[in-house]
């Protein structure tokens, strides 16, 4: 080994000769226990072979020693691959088993004979393990060439599937997911809502006096739509179709999954369709997507260097929300689908409603503990040049008396909207009772109410509510509005709207309601493809009690969508001290000739409105009753007025769970934005 002693050649010298012998790779390294014993270089083989020595010594030099000598050949070292399956579940905690367990428990045995293929279909993706692989290294002169590669691997080291899917095809929840970073995922996976409801392969046949009495509870719900007033209701009851309840028509009836023979294929593929880009292929005319957009399918678009890759890459997983193991779970579980389908021309002015009532039993007969799950399903079809407008409504009887099972209502609807389409989509879930008053104040006079909330029966319950949404041609119109005012434990709502074809506008309006130990969740995804899009998003949430909300809008903008107009808006009230918001609104632009904004604001009711209201008469209760409704009226007024005005309809609901909300007392940290 070539030494350095003399002090005449200083020590940028000497690096400057290692560099100039790039065929040598440089390890500096310090031993305290050995006495500096000058410079020296050491090839990568010597560094492999001598990486676990446990002492340490410093040296450089320019060149191998003489007893190290090798040829270039030689001094490559191939690492072999490891066994990459061997460490799929390495990554898995007791937790995250636990996770797997409680999906694997919905899903339930999986070597029954599926009954049909779209439930077979979507139970294979399920349970396909994901493929291990790595992105391919492409030489630079390749048209899909990258920097990006987004699963960067030292060689020998092995590759590990996304989170969520070391036991399944598709991601299941994961506490640490980006999905489910501030949902309550443990509380969900505590419960167990294994059973199923009785006989869920059939229709509810009721006789006179139980359709008597079934009507009468959603009359006084306020749910109930006289057939005058609606062109078509669908009435479901624990998930099973309610034939004397309804009111089919042309266009509006319920598919049965078990006879899918006579159900044209374009209805089959819709049915097979899942979110979160499990489905890859992009909807619509594959001809004219590709000819828009450059290729037809999602995880190619904006590609190299921007494209999303694989459904299951972490890449990928990181910006989902988290509902296509659910939407797979609907497609394998349900049994009847709410099928609306307007054909060529058909315009409708009174509405379609669809109404999933939940009995206080979930419609099993079991007494354990055990929960039991529903799985509704609602198909929107709008063909070219037609109009028209849809409500769904989510209703229970937690508050009607009998035993009450915990429940998990799994929900999954789908609209496509073809050429000159337009669809006017209201979505309303008041299921699982109302929060307690007053369990954000502090005090042993307020514990009985906090020990109240603890015990709610609705706490128990989880709502789940995916929703997909095509506008596949030119000048599709979609107008869509969800209002979660429900009282469950927990609740997540994902819309994501897909505009594919030019001129096609989306307006998103959604308002968020939350109180007591609720945690809520409300995500939105506007993904513009086509170019010379549109779309505005209202998104109002409200935050009392101890509750814990979220809201993420995210709108992504591909290379191919030019001239996009898009316009997000969130803005959140703070109710009491004691409640927790993340309020997340997203844009991820490729395009550089769009028009987009985003902003999102947290306040408390305004002092200068208050002190106006006030000083016309009202009481400080009254005035803040004013500025809440007001607030909310923005999204609901587009329910349509036969389902919101009224005594006790939709706005006098919401009005009074307001008044269950509304703060009391002073507020900890005042300020401009903060209410007296």
């Amino acid at each position: 080994m070539a030494l350095f002693k003399s002090s005449s050649l200083s020590l940028a010298v000497l690096l400057s000769l290692v560099l100039e012998r790039s065929q040598w790779s440089t390890a500096f390294t310090a031993a305290p226990s050995r006495p500096f014993t000058g410079f020296s270089l050491l090839s990568a083989n010597d560094r492999i072979q001598r990486k676990n020595s446990s002492y340490l010594s410093v040296s450089i030099g320019i060149g191998p020693s003489e007893d190290n000598q090798q040829t270039e050949k030689d001094s490559d070292v191939i690492i072999p691959e490891v066994d990459h399956e061997l460490f799929r579940k390495s990554r898995l905690g007791k937790f995250d088993e636990k996770c797997d367990d409680w999906f694997g428990s919905l899903l339930g045995p999986t070597d029954d004979k599926s009954t049909n293929e779209v439930s077979e279909f979507a139970l294979n993706k399920l349970l396909t393990p994901v493929e291990l692989k790595e992105d391919e290294r492409l030489p630079d002169d390749d048209p899909r060439f990258t920097a990006y590669v987004r699963s960067f691997r030292q060689p020998g080291k092995p590759i590990l599937p996304a989170y969520g899917c070391e036991n399944y095809g598709i991601p299941v929840p994961r506490r640490r997911a980006e999905a489910w970073r501030h949902w309550d995922v443990l509380g969900m996976v505590e419960r167990d809502y294994s059973l199923s409801c009785d006989g869920n392969d059939s229709e509810m046949v009721l006789d006179e006096e139980g359709t008597s009495e079934y009507r009468s509870i959603l009359e006084s719900k306020k749910v109930w739509v006289d057939d005058e007033a609606c062109s078509a209701r669908l009435i479901y009851i624990n998930g099973k179709f309610c034939p004397s309840l309804s009111k089919s028509s042309d266009i509006a009836n319920n598919l049965s999954m078990c006879n899918l023979d006579s159900v044209r294929p374009e209805i089959i593929d819709h049915l097979k369709r899942l979110p979160d880009g499990f489905t890859d292929q992009l909807e619509g005319n594959p001809e004219e997507i590709k000819k828009e957009c450059g290729t037809n399918k999602l995880s190619e678009l904006s590609a190299p260097h921007h494209n999303t890759g694989d459904a299951t890459s972490m890449f990928a997983v990181n910006n989902q929300q988290g509902m296509a193991a659910f939407a797979a779970l609907n497609t394998v579980k349900t049994t009847s689908v709410a099928l609306i389908d307007a054909p060529v021309g058909h315009e409708e002015e009174l509405p379609v409603l669809v109404v999933n009532l939940i009995t206080a039993d979930g419609g099993v007969t079991d007494s354990s503990e055990k929960g039991v799950t529903h799985h509704p399903r609602t198909l929107i079809l709008a063909d070219e040049k037609s109009d028209i407008s849809v409500i769904q409504s989510c209703v229970d009887m937690i508050e009607d008396g009998g035993e009450v099972k915990p429940k998990l209502y799994n929900g999954y609807t789908q609209v496509f909207l073809n050429e000159n389409a337009t669809v006017a989509h209201s979505y309303v879930d008041e299921k699982g009772g109302k929060p307690i008053a007053k369990v954000e104040l502090s005090g042993k006079e307020y514990d009985e109410a906090r020990d109240a909330e603890s015990k709610r029966l609705g706490l128990r319950d989880t709502h789940l509510e995916c929703i997909d949404v095509h506008l596949t041609s030119d000048f599709a119109h979609y107008k869509g509005t969800m209002l979660g005012v429900n009282g469950s434990g927990r609740s997540k709502i994902a819309m994501t709207t897909t505009l594919l074809k030019p001129n096609t506008n989306a307006e998103i309006n959604g308002f968020s309601l939350s109180g007591g130990d609720q945690t809520v969740d409300m995500r939105t995804t506007i993904h513009h493809i086509g170019h010379e899009t549109f779309s505005k998003q209202l998104q109002k949430n409200m935050v009392g009690g101890r509750a814990t909300a979220t809201f993420k809008g995210r709108i992504r903008v591909e290379q191919s969508a030019q001239q996009t107009d898009s316009d997000q808006l969130a803005r959140t009230l703070m109710l009491s001290d004691k409640g927790k918001i993340w309020a997340i609104p997203s844009l991820e632009i490729i395009a550089d000739d769009v028009k987009c904004t985003h902003g999102a604001t947290i306040a408390d009711l305004s002092e200068e409105e208050l002190f106006y209201l006030r000083s016309r008469g009202l009481d400080r209760k009254d005035s803040r009753n004013i500025l809440m409704y007001a607030f909310v009226d923005d999204v609901s007024m587009n329910v349509p007025d036969v389902f919101i005005k009224g005594k006790g309809m939709l706005k006098d609901r919401i009005t009074e769970k307001l008044e269950n909300l509304v703060p009391r007392g002073n507020r900890l940290v005042k300020g401009d934005f903060s209410s007296v």
